[in-house]
């Protein structure tokens, strides 16, 4: 009988290790991934959008909150935890390689 002197004792959660790293790679996955997702969009749309400087690099920073949460929605619907890496980090190496080529080959200013 717990009193002042002697406190419960925490209870051993009942979740598997396994579940609870599968959890914990998924929210790393929406932080990092969804954000570099987030960044190779950015990157992307400064250079493509046909606005003038300041208003590509703000749409695109704008869309760029859009794009992280996008990133996390699709990270907790995936079936696996392996599975929701391997797209973002796809995505967010094309789009970065996409604008970088782009811009050496001197599409906007």
């Amino acid at each position: 009988m717990p009193d002042a002197y002697h406190p419960p004792r925490a209870r051993k959660s009942s979740l598997p290790l396994r579940y609870r790293l599968a959890v914990a790679s998924r929210v790393l996955a929406a932080c990092v991934g969804g954000y570099y997702v987030a960044y190779g969009s950015t990157a992307l749309l400064t250079v493509l959008l046909p606005w003038e400087r300041i208003n590509r690099v703000m749409t695109a920073s704008l869309l760029s909150f859009v794009v992280w949460c996008v990133a996390a929605f699709w990270v907790f619907a995936a079936r696996h935890s392996g599975r929701a890496w391997w797209p973002l980090l796809l995505a967010g190496s094309v789009m970065m390689g996409a604008a970088l080529v782009m811009r050496e080959q001197g599409m906007r200013p």
